[in-house]
């Protein structure tokens, strides 16, 4: 795998064509309470893949003839999701705002599966790993669905765009 790039970084391969996609994500640093390098392992991935193959089309801003790339920033504001949106030129198009109350539960299951794994594989048999590996991504699919179901009507995205920016709001959630 490639190094993964900091979350200031453009994707390498982006077209300097305009298109609904993100280019620049980054994680509100103040939201962060505490990470460690399991977690911060899974930031760097989620964003690298993210800002290498993603769709986003925020619905309201493309109206507007917005059509990308979007850099994004993420944050949690008073128990919601707060995704600011801006254009290549970093002026603000729009914020979306999500309650989070409906991902309490998938962000805490994800959180406890996710330390299972990473004990599992410092010690587990390949077979015990790949048994919590695929309850891991059956959770992780689950909340890619329902941040899709939150996103009806606000923005346009794929499963696999939903899973990443899963993957980094569980690492907003992260309290020491």
């Amino acid at each position: 795998m490639a190094p993964a790039p900091s979350d200031s970084a453009n994707s390498p391969g982006a077209s300097p064509k305009a298109t609904h996609r993100i280019s620049h994500i980054a994680l509100d640093e103040e939201t962060i309470l505490w990470r460690n390098a399991d977690v911060e392992q899974e930031r760097r991935v989620a964003i690298y893949d993210l800002i290498e193959e993603n769709t986003f089309k925020p619905v309201r801003s493309a109206a507007r003839g917005a059509d990308g790339p979007y850099r994004l920033e993420l944050a949690v504001r008073d128990g919601r999701l707060a995704i600011d949106i801006a254009d290549e030129d970093e002026q603000p198009l729009e914020t979306l705002l999500i309650g989070l109350a409906r991902f309490k539960r998938p962000i805490r299951d994800y959180f406890a599966i996710c330390d299972s794994y990473y004990q599992a594989i410092r010690k587990a048999t390949p077979a015990e790993i790949e048994t919590i590996d695929m309850a891991r991504r059956g959770i992780h699919n689950k909340a890619a669905e329902l941040l899709l179901d939150r996103f009806d009507g606000k923005v346009e995205t794929d499963f696999a765009t939903a899973r990443r920016l899963f993957t980094l709001i569980c690492v907003l959630h992260i309290k020491g």
